[in-house]
This record gives C-alpha cells, sequence and structure tokens, in this order.
C-alpha cells in the first residue's frame, strides 16, 4: 500500500491533485489510514533479513527473571543519561551530531521564547494572541514535560484548557468512508477556550474545576480516593455558549520521544488495529485518521490525546495557532482562534511579516519541530530490582500491554537521523480504545468517539513528579498517582483495571514500582 500512495503522490510531496473520495476508495476496507506518514519520515523499505530481526527484537517476552536486552535503553541509541533534576527530560537525543545539537538550541530558543504582542520593536517575537492560553510553548509543557490542572480555584488554568466544537449535520466523504464525525468549532468561541487575551480585548471566559472525592477500595482493604471532576465555563465574555457546546478538558502531554513515535511505520501500527475484536480478546484499537494540513490528504493521526494529529509539525503549528494566536505556514490565519463574532479580536493588529504573511516563519516552525522531534527519553532506572522485575511480570499478566505495547522498532529513515532504525519502549499501540465512561468527554474527533483516547506513552511517566513538581496523570489531570490513574480505567481496559484491583497489596506496589521506574 505504502508504493501506491508513492506512486500518487512521490517521495516526499505536496498535496495529490485527487479527490477526496478517490483517495479514500483506494484505501482497502478495514484500513484506517494509508500510509501517508511516510510523506513526512520518508522510510526505506525492510528487508526480509531486517524483517525477521525486527519480529525477534519486539516479541513479547515470558521471562521475568531480569531484563530483557536493551531494555535499559528506551528510545535506543537516541536514549538520554537519566539526571535527577527537573532537568530530565530537556536532553536532546544523544545521537544527533553537531550540526544537530545546534538546531536542536535554536528550537529550545524558540521554545522558551516568551512572545509579544503586535507591534513590537522585536519583530521576530510578535505576533502573540489576540486571545491566548499562554505566551510560551514551555508554559504550558513545563519543563518538556506535562501540563497540570490548577492546584486551587485562585490558580490561573495556564497548562489546562478546553477543546470546543458542536455537531454539525454537514455530509462529507470522509464521514461516508472512514466513520469520521462531524464537528465544526463553535461559531462564537472557536475551537479552544482561551483563558487570557490582549489588552483591550475581553478573553472567552474562565475554566472552574471542582473535585468530589469517591473512595475505591482494594483487596486487603487499602482505599484509594478517586478525584471526579466537574468542569464548567464561567463569565463568558461573547454570550452564552451553544447549548449544543461538547468540551474536553486537556493538559499539555510531554515531549519526549516525538520523533521516535512519528518514526514507527504505519504498517506496523496497523498491525495493531483489531477494530472489530476479531480475536475475542475484548481490545479494540483503532487508527484515528486525519486531513493532513500540510499535505491535503489522509494520514494517520499519532499526537494528541485522541490522535487528532499526524505529524510533529503540524502539532507544533496547530499550537502556535490555537494557544497562542500565532500564525504559520500551516495555519495562516494571523487572528488565531478569533472567530468572526469576536470583531475586536479580529480587528487587532497583526505581527506576519510583510514577505511570508505569518507571525512564525517556516525556519522558525521547522527549529521548533526539531527541537520537539530529538527530545530525549531518559534511560531506565532500577529495572534489575526484584520488586520492579515482579511489576512487570503482574503488568504484562494483567494485560496491560494489550494496549500499551512495549516495544517497535522505528523505520530506517533516508536521512539518516536520530530516529532512524531504533529499538524502542514506548509503551503504546499508538490506537483508539474505548476508555469507558468515567474517562469520556463526549466529544467526538475525527473518528475517535467521545468515549475513546490514543493509548499514552508510559515512557518516563516515572519522572512525571521530579520534572514538573507535581504528579498528575490522564488527559485532565486528574489523577494524583499511578494507582488512581490505574482505576479510572474502564472500557475495554475495564478487565485489567479489575485484575489490579484483586491482587495482593504486595503485587500492586510492585507494579508502580514497575512503573515509576520507566
Amino acid at each position: 500500500m505504502t508504493s501506491l500512495f508513492r506512486k500518487w503522490v512521490g517521495h516526499r510531496a505536496g498535496p495529490v491533485a485527487l479527490p477526496l473520495f478517490a483517495l479514500m476508495a483506494a484505501i482497502p476496507t478495514g484500513t484506517a489510514a494509508a500510509p501517508l506518514s511516510d510523506l513526512q519520515v520518508p522510510m526505506l523499505p525492510r528487508t526480509a533479513e531486517e524483517a525477521a530481526r525486527i519480529a525477534k527484537a519486539t516479541a513479547s517476552t515470558t521471562d521475568f527473571s531480569a531484563p530483557e536486552r536493551f531494555e535499559e535503553k528506551p528510545a535506543g541509541a537516541a536514549t538520554v543519561r537519566a539526571r535527577s533534576t527537573a532537568d530530565a527530560f530537556s536532553d536532546p537525543s544523544a545521537n544527533i551530531r553537531l550540526e544537530g545539537r545546534m538546531t536542536f538550541n535554536l528550537g529550545n530558543g524558540l521554545f522558551t521564547r516568551n512572545w509579544v504582542s503586535a507591534p513590537a520593536s522585536t519583530a521576530a517575537s510578535d505576533g502573540l494572541g489576540p486571545l491566548l492560553n499562554a505566551g510560551a510553548c514551555q508554559a504550558c509543557h513545563v519543563k518538556d514535560g506535562r501540563g497540570r490542572p490548577p492546584m486551587d480555584a485562585k490558580e490561573a488554568p495556564v497548562s489546562l484548557f478546553l477543546r470546543l466544537s458542536v455537531p454539525t449535520d454537514v455530509s462529507s466523504e470522509m464521514a461516508e468512508i472512514a466513520d469520521w464525525i462531524a464537528t465544526t468549532p463553535d461559531p462564537v468561541y472557536g475551537g479552544q477556550l482561551q483563558s487570557f487575551s490582549l489588552p483591550g480585548i475581553p478573553a472567552e471566559a474562565r475554566i472552574q474545576t471542582e473535585y468530589t472525592d469517591r473512595p475505591v477500595t482494594l483487596s486487603g482493604g487499602e482505599v484509594v480516593n478517586l478525584r471526579d471532576p466537574y468542569y464548567s465555563i464561567t463569565n463568558p465574555a461573547y454570550g452564552p455558549v451553544s447549548s449544543d457546546l461538547m468540551t474536553s478538558p486537556r493538559v499539555a502531554q510531554q515531549m519526549i520521544g516525538l520523533g521516535l513515535l512519528e518514526s514507527i511505520p504505519v504498517a506496523d501500527i496497523l498491525a495493531n488495529a483489531d477494530p472489530d475484536d476479531a480475536d475475542g480478546d475484548g481490545i479494540s484499537g483503532r487508527a484515528n485518521m486525519v486531513i493532513s494540513a500540510e499535505f491535503g490528504v489522509p494520514m494517520l493521526g499519532r499526537f494528541g490525546h485522541k490522535a487528532g494529529m499526524p505529524s510533529v509539525r503540524e502539532q507544533s503549528a496547530a499550537a502556535f495557532a490555537s494557544d497562542m494566536g500565532l500564525s504559520s505556514p500551516l495555519d495562516t490565519d494571523s487572528a488565531g482562534d478569533c472567530t468572526i463574532a469576536q470583531a475586536a479580536c479580529r480587528a487587532a493588529p497583526s505581527g506576519a511579516d510583510p514577505e511570508t504573511g505569518v507571525e512564525v516563519s517556516a525556519d522558525s516552525l521547522d527549529l521548533v519541530t526539531f527541537y520537539a522531534r530529538n527530545l530525549g527519553v531518559p534511560e531506565r532506572r532500577d529495572l534489575a530490582a526484584p520488586q520492579v522485575l515482579r511489576g512487570k511480570e503482574v503488568f504484562y499478566d494483567a494485560g496491560c500491554t494489550s494496549c500499551h505495547t512495549p516495544k517497535f522498532v522505528t523505520g530506517r529513515d533516508a536521512d539518516d537521523s536520530a530516529q532512524s532504525f531504533q529499538l524502542i519502549w514506548p509503551y503504546t499501540d499508538m490506537l483508539l480504545h474505548d476508555m469507558g465512561e468515567g474517562l469520556a468527554d463526549h466529544r467526538p474527533e475525527g473518528r475517535a468517539t467521545g468515549t475513546e483516547w490514543r493509548t499514552a506513552p508510559l515512557w518516563g511517566i516515572g519522572l512525571t513528579e521530579q520534572v514538573i513538581g507535581h504528579a498528575t496523570f490522564l488527559h485532565d489531570g486528574r489523577a494524583q498517582t499511578l494507582m488512581e490513574a490505574i482505576l479510572w480505567h474502564g472500557g475495554e481496559a475495564k478487565a485489567a483495571r479489575n485484575t489490579i484491583v484483586d491482587l495482593p497489596k504486595d503485587d500492586r506496589d510492585a507494579l508502580i514500582a514497575y512503573l515509576e521506574s520507566l
């Protein structure tokens, strides 16, 4: 199938001229997406010998008496040393060359830059807003880690935001062919709620979060309190919100290993998809499919809590636009997420360069993309400890690997990048799974339903509190411990969750020790 699509679009090409219907009709029935991510990271074909080596290297282990070969290096040669400071996620991949390290540092400068409103004397840094969630990328991705919800009602929700949409009855070729769920941004508040703004322009609203404790009793009498969140939009500045508004609370995700996830061949991801649960194991992984803003064709969704973005570059451009109101070659509206109902916002000065017409140049977007692709994954800690090995066995026996796939081998790319042909241990299948009503946001995104989420990668999860200063997990940060995060699992993961609830406490403690070693 890869060769079929390259016949249409070439090895690294722009948008195809074929109509969407014709393009999608060529995808075999039951296939979630064409392997068009190869446009973003061109891959060389694998030999039969390589395929055999990969199958052996990625096979699931049954021996828990000692660590597996290369397990201490979750990102292969790109793995970085484990640091004991908050900068554990901020090192470049260990195997990038000197020139790459210089590019990485330039991208880091843009990632940490505080953008300002236009017009400004620093023309390369202006254009912020008019509506925004943050003034810098790292304001949400704290130390390149995940975001968190406010700790109390007085704290501003910088790294927690609400995605917005309303249903639409407009039929589309995507909906007809790929189970794409038709939605559209809210006509007044757009696709994301912005809680901050430039002077003279009202911020859209505030997010108010309230929690209700719910105790869960585990075997042996241990009690864990889960926080049931309730989100509300307060002080809407542009009129009442739509009666059919769908919202989804999100915290920013950690940044490590993104280039490696992007380099997993599409065929390897689709090989784990089982949308109809043909094997009867209760796990029905599905691939999301999205239209690429860069190439104009359907691509496999990889990034975001619902796999709504196909590439690191598009994810970066979308964050510039929605979070900071900054235009780029992939999103050229300098007003960001401002709608036509927000006249003062759309009339505010633009920071767009007169020559390029955008505020974030192609070169700047490439630098930030390179930085994001090359943030290194820290090496494992204590992986040979008896408790950690027992926890690994519990993880496998409980069925957690049905979604949290331990290993992949990335494609051998044409540029011989730091991500090329690496054995990696991300603990994700990159697919959508129904996680039950407890975690449901009831807001579709592409093919993802209101109960489906992409399996979150687990590498680095044990360093969360060290990096951001707080332990918060899941898509909205509601879980304050790893055990809480496990107990929120429902839907396809309910059986694994119940198995863990019924374990002896020593085994549950071992499981947590294993996760903390990742």
